[in-house]
């Protein structure tokens, strides 16, 4: 009999997070429909893409070059050959 009790009591408390959680969402949306106009102020960029200046920087942040295989190997067994041993 507890157990179906208990089973009873999760359900109930199941049911009102989920229409609480629904409620919200609905909520969240209305308010963010209606703060839309209002963003067409101007937006501040990010710290970091802004230059000494002030000015926005127009090239790439990272630049990933591709190598093959080989390379890549030869690379590091020259690193590796290239540290002291730790004898």
């Amino acid at each position: 009999m507890l157990q179906i009790l208990y089973l009873i009591a999760f359900a109930a408390i199941a049911f009102l997070a989920l229409r609480n959680l629904v409620s919200n969402l609905i909520t969240l949306g209305i308010e963010e429909r209606k703060a839309s106009p209002r963003r067409s102020r101007k937006r501040v960029p990010h710290p970091e893409l802004v230059d000494e200046d002030g000015n926005l920087t127009e090239e790439p942040l990272l630049v990933i070059r591709s190598t093959n295989l080989d390379e890549a190997r030869n690379r590091l067994e020259d690193l590796y050959s290239g540290s002291p041993d730790e004898d």
